[in-house]
């Protein structure tokens, strides 16, 4: 497969099922409700920011963040094809976000266990402590 430029785009009204196309590809689609579109769908609505990589149309990674525009965002989904990976689709994703959600922004994100190697590479540095409260259902 060879790989035309890659185009970069802030897509607010991508599509439920391409979004689950490509987290299933990435492999992110194991901690993800892909067998609910519907959910997807409110997943994509109320997020603040989606940042998007095609290849020829095709999508092959996304970033999907919720912001305040102000203080922080949170990266909540980092998804990139399995076969596009380790070609810098990730970090343009993570800086795409973070531009478009401000300077004043910290970008914070809770990292996939098989991906925690990967954001100190690309310059993120790791917080000691991050509490959660368990989803409900």
């Amino acid at each position: 497969m060879g790989i035309v430029e890659i185009q970069y785009a802030l897509e607010p009204g991508l599509r439920a099922e391409e979004f689950r196309a490509v987290l299933i590809a990435s492999t992110l689609g194991e901690r993800r409700p892909v067998e609910d579109l519907e959910r997807l769908e409110r997943m994509l609505r109320n997020a603040d920011v989606i940042a998007t990589a095609r290849d020829g149309g095709r999508l092959v990674g996304i970033s999907r963040a919720v912001t305040d525009f102000s203080y922080c965002c949170y990266l909540s989904d980092l998804a990139v094809d399995v076969a596009y990976q380790r070609k810098g689709i990730g970090k343009r994703l993570i800086e795409e976000t973070h531009r478009a959600a401000g300077d004043e922004t910290s970008l914070i994100l809770v990292a996939a266990p098989a991906a925690e190697g990967y954001y100190p590479k690309i310059g993120m540095t790791q917080r000691p402590s991050c509490w959660t409260i368990a989803k409900k259902r």
